[in-house]
Formats: structure tokens, sequence, C-alpha cells
């Protein structure tokens, strides 16, 4: 997106914020990783690294009452609607303290409190439960609420994906498919089994509006959802594409055998943070002693959440079936 300089100061605090969340949820990603080296985090583990402007820029356009349905890959859109990041590291340490109470592990956070309805490894199961959060707001009559239903370029395949989004326009439901597209489905880049590569016709069959962004531009992504947003109060659903890179793997086992250290590299130096930073800086927003304070604060909550998440107990075996509603 095109900044002017006036916008920038007119948002100097909203830019401040923006940048604090994107290095808050990539130092939390990259600590959870090294914690996983260290044998600390049992399970597996989905980072989104390289993609910290889609989940905190579509976040920060979204209301406090609003409903998230995250992914398996959704630290940062868990951080940035506001889940307390100590509970998250005790949730990943597999603590009693832990938004699931240690039962839950990296892909599973869930914060009713701030909106956050689940999170789950499920290709496409976001969407039938994002339509029964958004038929509630329907037959309430709650206003001024919507659901994000977070996916990607790989789930949007997904049959469960496709009949989601035609029940939501159907029923008019409040609705916003945000679909976070990475490039790759795994280890299988996009290009290879799609047709056409602009996933915005997705919304077509349905007579749903679309937006598109660049998801590493991480205020043309705010300004999109904040479009979205306000557009599916008042008609029903809207797909929004969010154009991204992961620069971590898949998970903690990918090798990353299927793409060059070059593909890698050239993303890395593209990546959200150093874009903004860049930005902000260039146009007088901030110093780099300023942007570099702002990283200092980032690397502090997260040591901290560490130090909370490790002097926290373990799950009691008694409690092994406690919140445990269907078997």
């Amino acid at each position: 997106m095109e900044c002017s300089k006036e916008y920038l100061e007119e948002n100097r605090d909203l830019c401040r914020t923006l940048m604090l969340r994107m290095m808050t949820v990539n130092k939390f990603e990259e600590t959870a990783f090294w914690l996983f080296g260290q044998g600390l985090v049992h399970g597996t583990m989905h980072l989104g690294i390289g993609e910290e402007g889609t989940g905190i820029g579509t976040t920060a356009a979204l209301e406090k009452g609003d409903y998230v349905l995250a992914t398996h890959r959704g630290h940062g859109q868990a951080i940035g609607k506001g889940v307390d990041i100590n509970a998250m590291m005790a949730e990943i340490l597999a603590r009693e303290t832990g938004t699931n109470r240690g039962k839950g592990g990296s892909m599973h956070i869930c914060d009713y409190d701030n909106g956050i309805l689940g999170a789950n490894g499920i290709l496409g199961a976001n969407g039938p439960i994002a339509c029964g959060a958004a038929l509630t707001i329907q037959m309430k009559k709650i206003p001024n609420r919507v659901v994000a239903c977070f996916l990607g370029d790989g789930a949007s395949n997904e049959g469960a994906i496709h009949e989601s989004m035609n029940l939501a326009a159907a029923w008019k439901l409040p609705v916003l498919f945000v679909l976070v597209n990475n490039t790759y489905g795994m280890s299988t880049p996009l290009r290879k089994v799609v047709n056409d590569m602009d996933l915005t016709k997705r919304a077509i069959p349905y007579g749903m509006e679309s937006f598109e962004c660049d998801g590493n531009d991480v205020l043309e992504v705010y300004e999109t959802v904040k479009r979205a947003r306000e557009y599916a109060l008042e008609n029903g659903p809207a797909l929004i594409v969010e154009h991204t890179y992961r620069t971590s793997g898949h998970s903690k086992s990918d090798g990353n055998q299927y793409r060059t250290k070059e593909e890698i590299q050239y993303w890395k130096d593209r990546s959200p943070i150093i874009r903004f930073r860049r930005l902000l800086v260039e146009n007088g927003i901030f110093t780099e002693t300023e942007i570099d304070e702002i990283q200092q604060q980032a690397d502090q909550i997260v040591d901290g959440a560490v130090e909370y998440a490790k002097a926290q107990p373990q799950p009691k075996a008694e409690n092994l079936e406690a919140d445990v509603y269907a078997v």
C-alpha cells in the first residue's frame, strides 16, 4: 500500500502497535522452536515465520467482540487477538495454567474471552465452525460482530471450505474467509495443484465479494480487512486473499528439501517486519534506535513468558478427562 507520510504520522500509535505485535510473534515462534530443540515441547509445531503481517494486520482490524477461528499455524492470529502470551507459552510447554490447561499444545490454542474459538490442524475444519458462530450472531441479532475464519491456500481446496462458503453466502452470514496464501501446501507449491493461481476467483461461484492484499504489507492487510469487515456487516460473507510466504518449514520436522536457500532468502529479505521497519524509518516516523527499543520490548515480553511457563505446574493425571464433553 502506498502510504503517505501524513497517514503514517496520523497513525503513529497504530504503527508502533503493529510493529510490536509482529516482533513479538516472530520472537515467540523462534523461541518456541528453540524450546522444542531443547526437548521442552512435546508433540508437533507449525510456525508462521515470515507471515507475521497477515495475522497481526488482520486481527488489528477486528473488534474485541469479533470471533476468530485460527489455524494450526495460528500463534500470530492468537497474539494479535489479545491472547495472554504467558498462557500461550505455558500451553506450549504443557503446563496447567496454559490456555487449554496444557492439553492442547501449539496447534489448539483457545481463548473464548478474546474471541479465539479454537485452532485446529484439520484443514478446512474452521469453515463449518465459523458458519456456526456466525449463525449464532445472526439469530441472536448481535450487532457489530463478525467471524474471521483463517485458512491456508491448501485448505482452500478442501470440500469443507467450499461447503462453508456456499452456506455462508446462502444465509448471508457475517464471515470473513481469510485465505493466507503462503504458496505452499506442506511441501507442494500452489502452482502444481491449481489450474488458476488467482484464488480470489474462489468467491465467484458463491456470489461472494473478494478482497486481495499484499500479506507482507501489514498496513495494507489492516486497511483491506477493515473494508472487508464493514462489507460483511452489511452484506454477508467475504473472501480475503492475503499473499505472503512462510520462511519457516511446514512443521518442526520439515527439512526444506523442496525449495532452495536462495528462494527462502529472497523472502526473508522481504519479510513484513523488515519492510515495515524500512517504511517507518525512511518516513521519519521512528528512528532506528526507537525500532530497536520496540524489539527489546518484544524480547522482554517473550523471555518473561518463558520464565513464567517454566515455573508453572504440570497437569495432574486425575484431571485428564476434565473438559472432555464427547468421546
